[in-house]
């Protein structure tokens, strides 16, 4: 009997992609037959009719495997539930808005078969703007300098994971999440594929600044603690040009008072730059602890309103 490989697609609002992004899987999948395939496609709260085109193609494939959240979880939320259901020895996971070419999957199986147990693809190009581009290649410089794993860089989550990976990144329940960051803190074997990513299909992307912020503070804060020793150096820092300065004060007050002018400016200056730098201090403070206190809550990752597939069918 064929080993299963399963695919993995958040979706949120690619109303327009769907359709063209399962032609392409099937037409790329049947000149590679070496495997059954199974399609898990999560709809991460999508309010445009993804949801109505999931179903639809479901019903004519059984194959395919549709999640519908309650609501909208996030990108990351949606492809743990995709893992956790998974059955496949291998889970391919790609964004469905077609950056992430599905004949490259290809390429990543080929090198699983290898032995390799992480594939993860390496983009040569891709077709953002200058903005986007420079603010990737300097998230993942200043991650890889303040954590203890590697994150290579221009890598995304598209990537093939074996079963044995899969299952431990199972274990992995935190709130905020960040796979290719679990991915890379696992280990196991590990190799690239490079491909250049195209241009959306169709549509927006949803990723707005604000998520890409948030994204790559989650990234940081979960595999560091170096914030907080910055912070403290920081502090130890302006404690010891403060004990200079009041020592200065004190000789200019007792040794030369009459050169000594009250200083109006310095003084506004110096207690906006502390109060300045005891907010920053308590907002980085704050963020690991509001994760302290997400993380026990215990709240499942996602809530899923419905599963579509040929196994729930037949029940």
């Amino acid at each position: 009997m064929k080993s299963i490989i399963s695919y993995v697609l958040p979706v949120y609002n690619e109303s327009e992609n769907i359709s063209y992004l399962y032609k392409e899987l099937i037409e790329v999948l049947s000149k590679y037959n070496k495997y059954n395939y199974e399609f898990i496609f999560i709809n991460d709260g999508s309010n445009d009719d993804s949801l109505e085109k999931l179903v639809n193609i479901q019903s004519k494939d059984k194959r395919i495997v549709v999640i519908n959240f309650s609501r909208n979880f996030g990108h990351q939320m949606a492809i743990t539930a995709g893992m956790d259901y998974a059955a496949g020895e291998a889970v391919v996971i790609m964004d469905s808005d077609l950056q992430d070419p599905p004949k490259v999957s290809i390429d990543l199986i080929k090198k699983w078969e290898e032995g390799y147990e992480v594939v993860y693809a390496q983009r040569l190009s891709r077709k953002d703007n200058s903005f986007k581009k420079i603010t990737a290649k300097l998230f993942y410089k200043i991650l890889n300098k303040l954590t203890d794993i590697e994150i290579p860089e221009d890598t995304g989550d598209f990537r093939l994971i074996d079963r044995k990976v899969v299952n431990e990144l199972k274990n992995f329940r935190e709130q905020n999440r960040f796979m290719r960051g679990l991915v890379s803190y696992v280990g196991f074997k590990q190799t690239a594929v490079l491909f250049d990513r195209d241009d959306r299909h169709a549509g927006k992307s949803s990723y707005t600044l604000r998520k890409m912020i948030k994204f790559a503070i989650d990234g940081i804060f979960s595999f560091s603690s170096t914030p907080l020793k910055i912070i403290s150096r920081l502090g130890g820092s302006i404690s010891v040009l403060s004990i200079i300065g009041i020592i200065y004060a004190l000789i200019m007050k007792i040794f030369y008072p009459d050169k000594t002018v009250p200083g109006w400016t310095l003084l506004i200056i110096t207690v906006l730059f502390i109060g300045g730098l005891q907010l920053l201090i308590l907002g980085v403070l704050g963020s690991y602890i509001g994760r302290i206190y997400t993380e026990s809550q215990h709240r499942p990752l996602y809530i899923i309103s419905s599963i579509l597939s040929e196994k729930n069918n037949a029940k």
